[in-house]
């Protein structure tokens, strides 16, 4: 299994010397089989440049999974250029919940006036799948969910092939309850023994007094759930619009320096643009 990084930004995307490390476009994670077979995570801005190596490497099957509906994680679809070819294959996956449908959820970015293109003018041939709660098997992958704990709700999943497994985590308060989301234990048990997770750490200790239920988590939040679930490697995500290179830095440092003083084995990083993980 291989987990490819196309950013990790929040929010909205961002440019700048001060972003250059991390990256400045919103969510978008690809996950290649042993197969070669591709699943897509989120359609932020960074599934622009994700759709151009597919086109290049003429890809036309794929498979989408989507965490929830808000812009960042769905705004870079309209961008994606393999949904204009007749010869593109997509099946589609995520929970709709309070929306009517996944179709409308991605299909609503292209609406007038917000696009000059109707969702109706793409080609690709896409399914439509509702994955509230489901296990779904795609050859040697079993993919299963769990419900975020984040305004609107969402979903988090785990890959698991060969043994191996990760698990993504984006826009999940571990230490606030919303409608619909699970408790901390709850995120560990699904967490426990990834060889990878990659989790929202958004916030510091500071940001999240002002912040406490707006969806996101602390990096030390984040890091005692990778601790508590034995995590082989654990991966800052979600980096807020405003924190900048070195600030990212500074929370993976201080992360090492918790793990050292835990006498842990635990791998930490932050997430950064093209960043590519092998299982």
């Amino acid at each position: 299994m291989i987990v490819r990084c196309w950013w990790a930004r929040g929010s909205i995307p961002v440019s700048g010397r001060q972003y250059l490390k991390y990256g400045g476009d919103t969510p978008c994670i690809e996950v290649r089989t042993k197969n070669n077979e591709i699943i897509i995570i989120d359609a932020g801005s960074g599934i622009r440049r994700l759709g151009d190596r597919l086109m290049d490497e003429k890809q036309p099957e794929f498979t989408m999974f989507f965490t929830h509906g808000h812009w960042d994680h769905i705004m870079g679809f309209p961008f994606f250029k393999p949904i204009y070819f007749k010869r593109t294959k997509i099946a589609m996956f995520g929970c709709p919940f309070a929306q009517v449908s996944v179709k409308h959820i991605i299909s609503i970015i292209m609406s007038a006036p917000n696009f000059p293109v109707n969702f109706e003018d793409i080609k690709a041939n896409i399914t439509y799948h509702e994955t509230c709660g489901l296990e779904y098997v795609l050859n040697n992958m079993t993919i299963t969910s769990i419900p975020l704990s984040h305004p609107n709700q969402g979903v988090g999943y785990r890959f698991t092939e060969d043994g191996k497994s990760f698990v993504f985590l984006t826009d999940n308060e571990l230490m606030h309850h919303h409608p619909g989301g699970m408790g901390f234990d709850a995120y560990r048990k699904f967490t426990a023994d990834a060889d990878l997770l990659i989790h929202d750490a958004e916030y510091d200790d500071n940001d999240y007094k002002k912040k406490k239920s707006w969806g996101h988590s602390t990096y030390k939040q984040a890091l005692q759930l990778a601790q508590e679930a034995g995590v082989k490697r654990f991966g800052l995500y979600h980096h807020n619009q405003d924190r900048s290179d070195q600030q990212v830095d500074a929370f993976v440092k201080d992360c090492k320096s918790i793990i050292k003083q835990n006498h842990s084995g635990l791998q930490c990083f932050a997430v950064r643009q093209d960043m590519e993980i092998e299982l």
